[in-house]
């Protein structure tokens, strides 16, 4: 076992993060962009519409013959409860009601996470803080995967497997990497969720409980959606390490494809970011970007090249206002 084929190491780099320069850059040039840093006024809609849309479901599966219930949870329900992680993603941000109420969007991400059927929201938000700091640091941004992970899941088959595991990988990932004490927010976090849990349980039996942990497990896993974790960092041209992808999945995904204005413009929320590409063209339209993430996910299997190694890697010197 081990790396047969394809990259034996990530790709180690001795230079800062792009997106810091550029942001300097853009915004020297089109100051307007600051006006696109405010809240998505839509943002708290949305996801009431999508956690209502998944209770609504909750009811409607709980006769379903298990084959329908799993069958449901891939096709529709993955798609909601994919949308409901990137909807966090945004709201830890402070998308949903601006910095200036940092704690009302905590609150929200939890209201968000209640379908997701496992405590998420409050870790994401400790931890995506890194991932934009120091972007692929080394021990310190826990979307690279590990070297283990880069070792073994080397061809076809066990990169298919990786896919498919990817909501463990993710969730696993940070205790072994850069873990971090538990703070009140997971735990009320995990509380919340619990008792959400055990009141559909209570209420409709185990076959809604089931359909939200499958929808969460098929969503996030080997999933169209899912090939945004792969096509935003993974290096399929060296010399860079975020891409875009302007497609239709982004009517569903809060723009998240948009992902190199993102990490250019964390505090812009997703609704905004094309008009970022819009009104500087010259910084986005040169660069390499994905068309389509089911094909993402294709080459990343069946690509030598392509694998958990494939993530550009930096030593980072820590802020001293770290998180």
């Amino acid at each position: 076992m081990g790396n047969s084929a394809g990259r034996s190491d990530f790709e180690w780099v001795y230079t800062d993060q792009p997106h810091t320069q550029r942001r300097k850059e853009m915004l020297a040039k089109y100051p307007a962009i600051k006006a696109l840093m405010r809240p998505d006024p839509h943002l708290k809609w949305t996801v009431l519409g999508l956690v209502l849309a998944q209770l609504l479901a909750c009811w409607l599966v709980r006769g379903l013959a298990w084959r329908w219930l799993l069958f449901w949870a891939y096709v529709f329900g993955g798609c909601v409860n994919h949308s409901l992680t990137l909807a966090i993603h945004d709201i830890s941000h402070n998308a949903a009601f601006g910095t200036g109420c940092a704690a009302h969007n905590r609150w929200f991400a939890i209201f968000a996470n209640l379908p997701i059927g496992v405590p998420y929201a409050a870790s994401f938000k400790k931890y995506h803080v890194d991932h934009h700091r120091y972007l692929g640091g080394d021990g310190l941004d826990v979307d690279v995967p590990t070297h283990l992970e880069g070792w073994f899941f080397c061809t076809p088959a066990r990169k298919l497997l990786w896919l498919v595991l990817q909501p463990f990988f993710y969730s696993l990932r940070p205790l072994c990497v850069n873990p971090k004490a538990v703070t009140r927010m997971e735990v009320f976090n995990t509380l919340v969720q619990l008792v959400a849990d055990a009141t559909i349980f209570a209420l409709w039996g185990l076959k809604p409980v089931a359909y939200l942990l499958a929808s969460s497990f098929l969503g996030l896993g080997l999933h169209p959606i899912s090939g945004h974790f792969v096509a935003e960092h993974y290096m399929f041209l060296k010399g860079h390490e975020t891409y875009s992808y302007y497609g239709p999945l982004n009517w569903i995904t809060f723009n998240v494809g948009y992902h190199m204005e993102h990490h250019d413009f964390p505090s812009i929320p997703g609704c905004n970011l094309p008009l970022v590409r819009k009104i500087a063209p010259e910084y986005y339209d040169h660069l390499p970007q994905h068309h389509s993430w089911v094909k993402v996910l294709w080459d990343f299997v069946f690509e030598d090249s392509l694998g958990p190694y494939a993530r550009v890697k930096r030593v980072c010197k820590l802020a001293d206002d770290r998180l």
